[in-house]
């Protein structure tokens, strides 16, 4: 397979997968998914793909096989860590870290993509709020690299670290914490975990409950 077969067939696949995630399977919202990603795009692409065993299709709607779905939900991970890194850490616009991103989720290795996840802190979420799938990296045995990002329950205790991203569960929980001043870009400092989680931000102390707090990851603020 040439390289352009096999960026086709990651558009092709991770098209499947995102339109899956919106509870769409028919092949005309997979095609509008990948718009001009791959040109000329059509019926017989979703059958030479059928053909390796990486989809299955029943009339007008499409699935992932299981061996497709391993291979889609690795460019979806290199994708939207790739996105995490464009608009976290170096700031890019939405439209370039798309941009960037794209081109990054064909070319990463399954090396630096680990590297870029452990950089990251293992974000759980996209800068959309769309699941992540974990790596190998992402379990407690594999974790040997430090982070240049951390979840708020592994920051030091009297650390001051700036907010880089929430990954929040339920979307009400950005305003709440948007009106105590916790939001991507604040500093604070970690006075305690239990039994909740004090913050100093500015003059002002918030208290957190646990399981939101398990959501706020930030980057260590070397002191001046």
């Amino acid at each position: 397979m040439t390289v352009m077969d096999a960026r086709r067939t990651e558009e092709f696949l991770e098209a499947v997968f995102a339109e899956a995630e919106a509870g769409r399977s028919d092949l005309a919202s997979v095609l509008a998914r990948i718009g001009d990603h791959a040109p000329g795009s059509g019926a017989e692409d979703f059958r030479a793909l059928a053909a390796l065993g990486l989809l299955r299709l029943e009339g007008e709607r499409v699935a992932l096989t299981e061996p497709g779905t391993v291979r889609a939900r690795g460019v979806i991970r290199r994708h939207r860590l790739a996105e995490r890194l464009f608009r976290d850490l170096l700031d890019l616009s939405e439209g370039a870290a798309e941009s960037q991103a794209c081109e990054f989720e064909h070319i990463l290795s399954p090396e630096a993509t680990d590297s870029v996840c452990t950089l990251l802190g293992h974000p759980p979420t996209c800068p959309h709020g769309k699941s992540i799938p974990p790596g190998d990296c992402c379990s407690a045995a594999h974790r040997s690299v430090q982070s240049l990002v951390t979840g708020l329950p592994h920051f030091p205790i009297g650390q001051t670290g700036r907010i880089v991203f929430i990954a929040p569960r339920f979307h009400e929980r950005m305003d709440k914490l948007a009106a105590l001043g916790v939001v991507p870009g604040s500093e604070v400092r970690l006075h305690q975990r239990a039994p909740a989680y004090v913050l100093e931000i500015g003059e002002t102390t918030v208290a957190i409950d646990p399981e939101i707090a398990s959501e706020i990851f930030l980057k260590r603020v070397e002191p001046r």
